[in-house]
């Protein structure tokens, strides 16, 4: 596989394990944990998610040939929640990640050093998509945080558990030496 290949199919990979992590994490919560805040400077799950999806929405439409900031995105109207209910806020989540998912799936290798726009700011789409991979999980994070505070009984782990990195690292190393990318197993186990 050429690199250009490699990169792509790696930065899809990616994004399904952070798609993933984050839908682990929400099933674990009862709904209204979605909506909670814990003062007036924090946001809810369901505000991060809104906020997430409408960063995808803007940049990932018409990708190769708009700025990646649209003129109908209200980022401010992002982060005030007027979702009600678990299942709007999967609709929003599910919006998002379907037109970025959309976007990769019609991309080339060969457009990978294309240079696209984000607010007037020249990127090649290699930096574009490595921008939104340090975005995504950032928030991730947030949400996978925020829903451990939040669950009201035992947490299940979405990555290595809690004083088990002993085990996981033997079992790894009892493995033949392989390249592969870190997320083929992680999948596998997320779903």
């Amino acid at each position: 596989m050429k690199t250009d290949e490699s990169y792509l199919e790696s930065a899809k990979k990616q994004f399904l394990y952070y798609k993933m992590l984050g839908e682990k994490a929400i099933d674990q919560l009862e709904p209204s944990q979605l909506f909670v805040s814990f003062n007036d400077d924090t946001n809810s799950i369901a505000t991060i998610i809104k906020h997430i999806s409408g960063n995808m929405l803007s940049r990932w439409t018409n990708f190769l040939t708009s700025d990646g900031e649209k003129e109908w995105r209200n980022r401010d109207a992002e982060f005030e929640n007027d979702l009600q209910s678990k299942e709007e806020v999967l609709e929003v989540w599910n919006k998002g990640w379907n037109c970025l998912e959309n976007a990769l799936e019609s991309l080339k290798p060969e457009q990978l050093s294309e240079i696209i726009y984000i607010r007037n700011e020249g990127h090649t789409v290699i930096e574009a998509i490595n921008r939104q991979l340090a975005h995504y999980p950032y928030h991730l994070g947030q949400i996978v945080f925020y829903a451990k505070q939040l669950k009201n009984s035992e947490w299940n782990s979405l990555s290595i558990p809690k004083n088990k990195s002993g085990n996981y690292n033997a079992e790894k190393f009892a493995k033949e030496k392989e390249i592969k990318n870190f997320t083929d197993e992680e999948l596998k186990r997320l779903k």
